[in-house]
């Protein structure tokens, strides 16, 4: 299992597909704040003008020097929900973000965050 604390000093290492392509650079680490275990990643994408945060998550990911390799396409990734990179992800955005991979959206019981950036 990767911990939050290892994947914080991959910052800046390039993010890749399953086909090695590069899509961006990570820039930080969210954790499921039910188990504080990493669940997604936020990775700058863009021109070097316009850059903007997407985020991937961190399933079944694969980290060697220099790179860490996502279990999702280049396309998939760069067409979901963005941030700007000074910007703070919404709590009511959150949802979309699992929905556009698929994956269940579960807020705790009070509807807390169901992601907390480390």
């Amino acid at each position: 299992m990767i911990e939050a604390a290892d994947l914080r000093e991959w910052r800046s290492h390039d993010v890749i597909d399953p086909d090695g392509r590069k899509i961006g650079t990570l820039e930080a680490v969210y954790v499921d704040t039910s188990s504080d275990e990493p669940a997604m990643a936020t990775v700058q994408v863009g021109l070097p003008t316009r850059h903007r945060l997407v985020f991937v998550p961190l399933d079944d990911v694969i980290v060697g020097p220099g790179y860490v390799r996502v279990n999702y396409s280049r396309s998939l990734v760069k067409d979901c929900p963005a941030i700007g990179t000074d910007d703070v992800l919404p709590a009511s955005g959150e949802e979309a973000i699992f929905k556009h991979y698929g994956l269940t959206y579960q807020p705790g019981a009070g509807g807390e965050r169901q992601l907390a950036r480390r």
